[in-house]
């Protein structure tokens, strides 16, 4: 399937000098994809549109007048900047001329603009931000993080069949495990509305697995992970900065001394295929889940080789139909699970009797 993914070459910390070299390699890697670069006029000069040429009709620009700032007021941004990177790359979306976005800008006004231009699948309430984490067997998608801070228990059944049905998707795996973050594995654990959406899961037809606690985001325990946004974000937060610690004083032991160096130097090929086991970027990319339209949001800081990573991650969610799969499990749902009218009920006494 034939993918155009509308990119948001102004967003990040470091916005074209990324982006521009990210899409570009991006096209070399995957001759099927087409790209239109969403940016002000002025980055692309002659050197960048000599870079692109080659590529002929898999690349279009889109220019923008406006960029919104990485710390900008999300309610501002939605409001006022109606011809932003980010709005144009999202209209892009909406009009049928792009199957996904990607931006690595300001997430609170990524998520505030997705919604209010895309609106969310029917039977969803809230978009959901997940993210692939890695672990000791495969990895694990976790979702919500950030976007929720306060959940319902039917919230969470609704992140649920989101991220398993974003793991069919990407990973090609028929009904994934999910597991439900909390305190203990025991059905009575946890607050009252960990438990309702406990009840809920089991009932709704996915693969659940019951509570997991946190040591299983990394154990690689089930596929998906669900929460509410306030403790997801909390728990990457405490992963990244673990990460950034252990790493820290590994480099320092390693360069302690002479000696430490030298004894370095026999475990270089290991220390190297740890780090990449363990490089950040590799897991860059995180969909917004819930909207009729694939969004993805890159890492504010990504460099060129993150920000590939998620135009993968982008590209695989469009080319199998994750807003699809979305929107008909929750149908599916919906007739299994919904309510019945007096009507209904009336009916099946009838047919009993």
């Amino acid at each position: 399937m034939n993918v155009t993914i509308a990119i948001d070459c102004m967003g990040g910390d470091h916005g074209p000098s990324v982006t521009l070299p990210a899409a570009s390699e991006f096209l070399r890697a995957d001759p099927t994809v087409k790209i239109v670069l969403v940016g002000l006029a002025d980055i692309f000069s002659k050197a960048v549109l000599a870079e692109f040429a080659p590529f002929g009709d898999r690349v279009r620009i889109q220019h923008a007048s406006e960029v919104i700032a990485m710390d900008e007021a999300p309610a501002t941004a939605m409001r006022v900047k109606k011809d932003s990177s980010m709005r144009v790359a999202i209209d892009l979306v909406k009009s049928g001329e792009a199957q996904a976005a990607i931006s690595a800008g300001n997430t609170g006004a990524l998520m505030a603009i997705s919604r209010f231009v895309l609106k969310t699948l029917p039977g969803i309430d809230r978009p959901a931000i997940v993210q692939v984490m890695p672990a000791v067997e495969g990895q694990t998608y976790m979702l919500d993080l950030g976007a929720n801070v306060d959940c319902t228990a039917e919230h969470l059944l609704q992140f649920g069949i989101m991220g398993a049905m974003l793991v069919e998707a990407l990973e090609h795996q028929e009904r994934p495990e999910v597991g439900l973050l909390n305190i203990g594995e025991e059905e009575t654990k946890g607050n009252e509305i960990v438990k309702e959406a406990g009840e809920l899961l089991r009932k709704s037809g996915l693969n659940f697995i019951g509570n997991v606690e946190g040591n299983d985001i990394y154990k690689g325990s089930c596929h998906v992970i669900v929460c509410d946004g306030f403790v997801g974000n909390v728990a990457l937060k405490a992963s990244e900065g673990l990460g950034m610690m252990f790493v820290s004083f590994l480099k320092e032991e390693l360069n302690r001394n002479w000696f430490t160096r030298l004894c370095a130097l026999p475990a270089a090929h290991m220390l190297m295929r740890f780090k990449r086991r363990a490089d950040h970027r590799r897991y860059n990319g995180a969909v917004l889940l819930g909207l009729r339209g694939v969004v993805v949001k890159s890492h504010g800081s990504a460099d060129a080789f993150a920000f590939g990573q998620a135009l993968i991650r982008c590209t695989e969610a469009a080319r199998n139909q994750l807003i699809e799969r979305i929107e008909r499990r929750m149908v599916e749902y919906t007739q299994t699970h919904a309510p019945r009218t007096e009507e209904q009920n009336s009916t099946q006494a009838v047919r009993t009797a």
